[in-house]
């Protein structure tokens, strides 16, 4: 059945039947390619039926759908004519794993962080209205997503737009309102029927034409029917900003949605339809553990069994977390809904009054760190390098300017790998290294890490960043001891000086190995030791290496000193410049872009 849907059109075309056997293909292939790949789960297995009834009752791509995150729009992908490629997906130069226009005249916005679907669909829909297209904008939200808040920002504007749109939040592990029995139901379901909604404007439109009394009549009732509709069901947030409200509704009935959505359609006003799903439907491993399926790497389908690399740079935090905040009752946790993400599910455990989920709300989050460490705390937020992005004013304003010492560890910085091009943890060092008061340490194993981390809880003041990659620490050197002294020196004199941080240490070290090369570890980035531009002056070359973006990075400041002192050798600079990443496996990426080790010998040979 799957293999015959070449277009939305074709699945317009299905009798129920056919439509159960085809919910029933699309989860096995979730299944198979996903078990391979790797990739989101449990959130695109909770969406089949209402996806299948959106194309339904929409004429994509003429009607624009949105997919929040985007982790959820695999179905999507499956129904728009891109099956023959699913294999591919979040593989190099396949499928993205999130909505891209580039990808599909059926994705209607670029995707890959959470909340900016409404406001992107509110932009989408009134640029359709200014230019007379009548079609619809539909995003869909989940109710984790909710928590974000450009997500609110979006509602609030659109709730009084003059718009099609249509806004799907896809609940699928809370209830948003409340259930009082019979009589709730039936004036859900009065409400909800395509026949109330066409009476009911009949009415309005026609009271309205009514001389002198029409219009006070009209907004009169309005008025009646919400006084006593709230009075005995109360209210949600939706109808209160001035949303049209249908739901809940079962959301793996495909008749059930599509009918909701065929009477959305005959709204005036902006709708939210709430539908209720289960995460991880019709996979039982997923269905018992949904937040262990939400994003896996790839595992046995017949036993779910997957290997998550019990040691990372993300569970060693942790670990040095609870040991120093078992020691010092001032250490306070915070993440923005990534407690396991992050490391710091052994600490939320433990420390439960002094462990904070904002939900995904990272600006929040900066700003109730700073407030935590005015009063004496001493808050550690944990948060991924490209989810800090939405957190730069605050990291400004509200914790540098005042000095409020407060410890950003940023994990998954650098190049992530198969999450691709929304993911990439490039642009954290540019974005902090303009900042005044910032220091940044970049550890390159874990007993660096475990130094580092002391180090800014304790002796560091004002903002103080750790940032690590994705995965383990690389090989190091016999020997190696960690420090947190600005810089070390590892060689004995050679004519280049290869410096660079973090994980591209180990390769530089491998790449330096045999050659008239010396390797400077940078232990701290932010500020820059003047002992290390008097040090790298005595160089004939100097390779600065490093996974980040260019402009703005720890290598061009590195320049701009040398230059300002008058150094008279060669420097070559290499980094991401000025282009995105796409997405690739790490090891693939790093060796594209010159950063492994291959590469830097290339740089110093000359080659």
């Amino acid at each position: 059945m799957l293999d015959k849907i070449k277009s939305p059109d074709d699945i317009k075309q299905l009798n129920n039947a056919e439509l159960n056997s085809l919910c029933d293909e699309i989860r096995a292939r979730l299944i198979d390619t996903v078990s391979k790949n790797g990739g989101h789960l449990s959130s695109n297995l909770g969406c089949v039926e209402l996806t299948v009834a959106m194309h339904r009752a929409f004429d994509s791509p003429r009607d624009t759908f949105l997919f929040d995150v985007g982790h959820q729009s695999y179905v999507h992908k499956l129904l728009t004519g891109r099956n023959d490629r699913f294999d591919t997906i979040r593989k190099a130069g396949g499928l993205s794993g999130f909505m891209n226009p580039d990808e599909s005249e059926h994705d209607g916005f670029v995707s890959g962080h959470s909340s900016n679907s409404i406001s992107a669909a509110l932009g989408i829909a009134t640029a359709k209205r200014l230019r007379g297209d009548d079609s619809y904008t539909v995003a869909v939200i989940g109710d984790g997503a909710l928590t974000g808040g450009l997500a609110f920002e979006g509602l609030n504007n659109a709730a009084r737009s003059h718009t099609r749109l249509i806004i799907i939040l896809n609940d699928n592990k809370m209830s948003i309102s409340r259930n009082v029995g019979a009589f709730s139901r039936h004036l859900q379901s009065l409400r909800m029927r395509s026949d109330y909604i066409k009476t009911k404007r009949s009415v309005k439109n026609r009271l309205d034409r009514v001389p002198l009394i029409g219009r006070p009549l009209s907004v009169g009732i309005s008025n009646v029917k919400s006084f006593f509709r709230q009075a005995l069901l109360g209210s949600n947030i939706f109808e209160s900003i001035g949303f049209y409200y249908m739901g809940p509704v079962d959301g793996h009935n495909i008749e059930a949605v599509q009918s909701l959505l065929e009477a959305a359609k005959l709204s005036n006003q902006p709708v939210v339809l709430h539908v209720c799903t289960t995460k991880g439907k019709g996979y039982t491993f997923a269905e018992r553990n949904p937040r262990d399926y939400h994003g896996v790497p790839s595992f046995d389908v017949t036993t779910g069994d997957y290997t998550s690399g019990s040691e990372n740079y993300s569970s060693q935090f942790g670990r040095y977390l609870c040991d120093i905040a078992e020691r010092d009752h001032s250490v306070c946790a915070i993440t923005a809904a990534m407690t396991e993400g992050t490391g710091l599910g052994e600490f939320r455990e433990k420390f439960k009054a002094r462990f904070f989920d904002v939900g995904i709300a990272e600006q929040h989050a900066v700003t109730f760190a700073a407030g935590l460490a005015r009063k004496g705390m001493k808050p550690v937020f944990a948060v991924y390098s490209s989810f800090l992005q939405r957190g730069y004013d605050q990291v400004l304003h509200d914790a540098a300017i005042k000095g409020e010492h407060i410890v950003l560890c940023v994990d998954r910085a650098g190049v992530v790998g198969d999450d691709g091009v929304t993911h990439q943890g490039l642009f954290d060092i540019p974005m902090l290294m303009g900042i005044p008061g910032v220091t940044i340490f970049a550890p390159s194993c874990y007993s660096d890490l475990k130094a580092m981390l002391s180090t800014a809880v304790y002796d560091t003041p004002g903002v103080a960043v750790v940032r690590y990659p994705r995965g383990g620490q690389s090989e190091m050197p016999d020997g190696y001891s960690a420090t947190v002294e600005p810089f070390s020196v590892f060689g004995s004199g050679g004519g280049t000086a290869v410096v660079t941080y973090g994980r591209t240490f180990s390769a530089a070290y491998a790449a330096a190995n045999g050659e008239n090369a010396d390797v400077i570890k940078l232990n701290c980035i932010k500020p820059l030791d003047e002992r290390l531009i008097d040090t790298l002056k005595r160089y004939d070359k100097v390779v600065f290496v490093e996974e980040s973006m260019k402009l703005g990075s720890a290598g061009a400041a590195v320049a701009d000193r040398l230059m300002e002192s008058g150094y008279g050798g060669r420097f070559i600079h290499r980094a991401v410049d000025d282009r995105f990443v796409q997405q690739g496996n790490v090891q693939n990426v790093l060796h594209e872009y010159g950063l492994d080790a291959e590469g830097i010998a290339a740089l110093i040979k000359g080659e």
